[in-house]
């Protein structure tokens, strides 16, 4: 197991309200599911959106955050059956599912600082 599959473990075994979780770094993407997960979406969409939809996303909101926002800590989107909370990391992203009864307040900050904590090389 390398050290993206664990992260990705350790997040889906670590939060009950995540479904989802993909660590696009370097050029490598590493994903997982969590199983029997209601209207997810397919394993093929998800590959576009990691590779092309979300660094888009995160360059327009970097950019946009840098001019006089003070930043940009992370994106959320609200789809229509779940979330995706997407996050810049060194060299790449990481993007994860969220359940949409999730409490989008604290939940974010919370699997952030979990990653922060528990694996700051990310």
């Amino acid at each position: 197991m390398n050290n993206q599959e664990y992260i990705i473990d350790d997040l889906l075994n670590s939060f009950r309200d995540i479904r989802y979780v993909a660590i696009y770094q370097k050029g490598a993407l590493s994903t997982k599911q969590k199983e029997n997960i209601a209207d997810g979406s397919s394993s093929e969409s998800d590959r576009y959106e990691e590779f092309f939809v979300n660094p888009v996303l995160l360059t327009a909101a970097r950019q946009r955050g840098n001019i006089d926002c003070g930043g940009l800590r992370f994106i959320v989107i609200g789809y229509g059956n779940f979330y995706q909370l997407i996050k810049e990391i060194n060299e790449g992203h990481i993007s994860i599912c969220l359940d949409k009864e999730v409490d989008l307040k604290n939940t974010p900050d919370q699997i952030l600082e979990f990653i922060k904590l528990k694996h700051p090389d990310l």
